[in-house]
């Protein structure tokens, strides 16, 4: 574990809030064994993009580069041993709702790699981006984020950066906007409404069906944050790790802005990953989380993704230090 170089700005950023920092408390005892132990961690002040990054904003980076998404490059054989070559075409990780209660143990009941799959067609080859300007970017692997944020001039978040700024100045609550899932009624974050992955209650014109929603569709955090829960997962810049470090013996020991920087850097003293790619942290929840399957709508929750992965409830945000 490395500690992240700091670089100060002394002017607004448009879009960005800018985040103080500070000691805080990481992690929960209270829901899944991968966010524990709760321990103590300080970050410095960092700006941090209001929202996720949108179709459009993406869209300006690919006309300005003439990037190529990992989505949309043919797959190297060798890295995909055992494989058929007719199955080793561009694609990415496509959502289906089934047809009625299925073991969710089984992510393929609902998961299944579609070629044709991609930013531009984040349902399949017979979708597209019309009216979704306004929506998170999806459909992009770490790499494709780490593109971005370096075209912007920016950075990807640490997972003690995004956790900070998600819980918007609560320290131990259990969701960005406090304690209270839907305070008075109000559901404060696209998540799934009903039970996953077969059942889904339309809620008017905001969750008509299961997808994304405009940035901005729900309120933001204490920070000006929005969707630090739900509608996309989102990408980090550290390795994934199966626990939290230990608690440092008292505050004055704690991390400051920690970073996971290698993926052999297990503190839980698990080897590396034998799968041809390592996994990096993912944070927030997405559309698809709900209490039945995933309640990873929540600051402290994490989990990791293989780098070169896309899915249709995955994006990113960037942050300036």
């Amino acid at each position: 574990m490395t500690t992240i170089a700091q670089r100060s700005t002394t002017a607004p950023v448009r879009g960005m809030a800018w985040i103080a920092g500070g000691l805080f408390l990481m992690g929960s005892d209270d829901f899944y064994p991968e966010e524990r132990p709760v321990h103590p961690v300080s970050v410095d002040g960092f700006w941090m993009d209001e929202h996720p990054v949108t179709v459009a904003a993406f869209r300006r980076f690919v006309k300005a580069t003439g990037y190529v998404t990992v989505a949309e490059r043919p797959l190297d054989p060798a890295d995909y041993p055992g494989a058929e070559a007719a199955d080793l075409v561009p694609g990415a990780l496509v959502f289906r709702m089934t047809r009625g209660p299925v073991d969710l143990n089984d992510w393929r009941r609902w998961w299944s790699y579609r070629p044709g799959a991609s930013w531009r067609h984040p349902s399949g080859p017979d979708s597209n981006l019309h009216g979704r300007e306004r929506h998170p970017v999806t459909q992009v692997a770490h790499e494709d984020a780490r593109a971005y944020a370096d075209w912007a001039g920016k950075d990807l978040p640490t997972e003690a950066e995004w956790e900070f700024a998600a819980r918007g100045g609560f320290e131990s609550a259990a969701f960005p906007w406090g304690d209270d899932f839907a305070p008075k009624g109000r559901r404060m974050a696209n998540t799934w409404h009903g039970r996953f992955p077969w059942e889904y209650e339309a809620r008017g014109r905001t969750n008509p069906a299961p997808g994304t929603t405009p940035v901005g569709a729900y309120p933001p955090n204490g920070y000006n944050l929005y969707d630090m829960a739900g509608n996309v997962w989102e990408w980090t810049a550290d390795h994934y790790t199966t626990r939290h470090p230990d608690p440092a013996p008292s505050s004055c020991c704690a991390p400051r802005n920690p970073c996971v920087d290698s993926p052999s850097a297990n503190d839980a003293g698990t080897p590396p990953s034998a799968e041809p790619f390592p996994r990096r942290v993912i944070k927030g929840g997405s559309h698809l989380c709900a209490p039945n399957y995933c309640l990873r709508y929540r600051p402290a929750a994490r989990q990791g993704q293989s780098v070169d992965t896309a899915t249709c409830h995955l994006g990113f945000r960037c942050v300036i230090r």
